[in-house]
This record gives C-alpha cells, sequence and structure tokens, in this order.
C-alpha cells in the first residue's frame, strides 16, 4: 500500500500512531545507514585487495612469461609440457555474510603437486617461470574474489541508499506533516471544546 494511500484514524488513536509510525521510520533509517556505513567499508577493504591483487597477477605473469621464454631457449619449445606435473592445483573459495549480503570473502589456494617419477623442469628459467606462473594464478584467484565480493557489495550498498533515501526525503516528511497537522486540528478542537465549556459553566451559573 502507498503512504498516500493509508487510512490513518483522526483524533488521539491517530496522533499515537502516527508517532509511533514516525518513530519506527527514524529508527528504520539509523539501522539503515549503519547498515551502508558497513556495506561501504568492507566494500572499500575488498577494492583494496582486488587492487593489490590485480597488481601482483600483473607483475608475476610478466615475470612469468619472461623465464619461460629464456626456458623455452634453453630446453626447446616442448620443455614446458615435459615438465607440466600431472597434478592440477585446488582452489577453494570462503563466503561470508555480512548484513544480509553473501560474497566471497577468501581463498585457499593448492599447489599442484609433482609426483616423484615426474621430470622437473630441465633448467632454473623453467623452475623460475613455474614459481611465477603460480603466484600469478594465486593472485588471479585473489582478484576475482575481491573483485566479486566488492561488486555484490557496492549492489548492496545502492539498494541500501535508496531506501534510506526515501525514507529520509518523503516518508519521514511526510508523516512529519501529517502528524503536525493532526497536532494542530487536536488543539483547534480542544480549545473549541474548552470555549463550549466555559460557555456552558457560565450560562449553568447564570
Amino acid at each position: 500500500m502507498s503512504p498516500r494511500a493509508r487510512r490513518v484514524p483522526t483524533g488521539r488513536a491517530g496522533r499515537l500512531r502516527l508517532r509511533r509510525s514516525l518513530a519506527t521510520a527514524q529508527r528504520g533509517a539509523d539501522l539503515l545507514e549503519r547498515k551502508l556505513r558497513l556495506l561501504l567499508d568492507r566494500e572499500h577493504i575488498a577494492r583494496d585487495a582486488a587492487r593489490e591483487a590485480d597488481r601482483v597477477w600483473r607483475e608475476r605473469l610478466a615475470e612469468a612469461e619472461t623465464w619461460l621464454v629464456r626456458g623455452v631457449l634453453l630446453g626447446g619449445e616442448s620443455a614446458p609440457v615435459r615438465a607440466a606435473p600431472a597434478d592440477r592445483a585446488r582452489v577453494d573459495v570462503r563466503w561470508a555474510v555480512l548484513m544480509g549480503v553473501r560474497h566471497p570473502a577468501a581463498v585457499a589456494w593448492t599447489d599442484p603437486v609433482r609426483g616423484a617419477a615426474e621430470p622437473t623442469p630441465p633448467n632454473t628459467a623453467l623452475a623460475h617461470a613455474e614459481t611465477a606462473y603460480r603466484a600469478a594464478l594465486r593472485a588471479a584467484a585473489e582478484l576475482a574474489v575481491h573483485g566479486t565480493a566488492a561488486d555484490l557489495l557496492a549492489a548492496e550498498s545502492a539498494r541500501t541508499r535508496q531506501r534510506v533515501r526515501a525514507l529520509r526525503r518523503h516518508w519521514i516528511p511526510r508523516l512529519r506533516d501529517e502528524l503536525a497537522a493532526l497536532e494542530l486540528a487536536l488543539e483547534e478542537s480542544e480549545h473549541e471544546e474548552a470555549v463550549r465549556r466555559r460557555w456552558a459553566a457560565t450560562r449553568g451559573g447564570g
């Protein structure tokens, strides 16, 4: 039901209901603003973490590609393939909930394990390249986690900000206006009633 369609009883009962509605709206706006601050703080942290992960990813990727070129020149084009372990890396994402927003919070990275019978990189350059590529992939996973978290938190922040704006700019002022108008009407009614009583008392006394 829209605010304009609300039907508020007149008299003291209406005043009581409006006062309660106004207090509820003000408490709701305060709580939403607290939620918004928490969301913005966590989003800021996630953005910073994503930027740092992006920096590390780019640096490690460039380093890995440099070492790879050197390793291929020393060991041939098939050397990286022969030295790759059969095992695969594993990425586990831990999720968290903040103010009702479920978002990725951290990532656990497990490097692939090379079996005892598997060949190791044939030269130092390829060994460095393997280490750098693993670091780049870890950073890429961190970037995905923190970037996604920041986006989810930002979306909820926008929705919360919109609700606060609706309360502060529209709903609360409307309730205040309705309450002020009703209190004025009650004051006038009470004044008129007092005048009638004095008039009745004067006539009765006469």
